[in-house]
């Protein structure tokens, strides 16, 4: 029934920029800005942000190189953070500064 997300999730730590268990994202539509975001690996289960994976994956294919590029708007991605931070209660743990 459900899309099953063929991502290769890359969880590389360079120095100490990305937390354990924490994960790195690019986000930005076309012709915008791209923003770093570092979230919590337990994003990836949400409905939410498997929907935002899967445009990424039908945006740029399965094995992306270094962080995960998500193409929406950064606005937008926010929206989704929150949405997202509430429903795991998370109050920015150790991936935020």
């Amino acid at each position: 029934m459900g899309h099953r997300l063929n991502f290769h999730l890359h969880f590389q730590h360079h120095h100490h920029e990305v937390p354990k268990g924490c994960l790195a994202v690019k986000v930005g539509h076309e012709g915008e800005e791209q923003h770093k975001f570092v979230i919590p690996v337990m994003y990836i289960n949400h409905p939410l942000f498997m929907e935002l994976l899967k445009e990424a994956e039908e945006e740029f294919g399965f094995d992306q190189k270094g962080p995960i590029t998500i193409p929406c708007h950064v606005e937008e991605f926010r929206n989704v953070q929150g949405i997202i931070d509430n429903h795991y209660s998370i109050h920015h743990i150790g991936c935020f500064h």
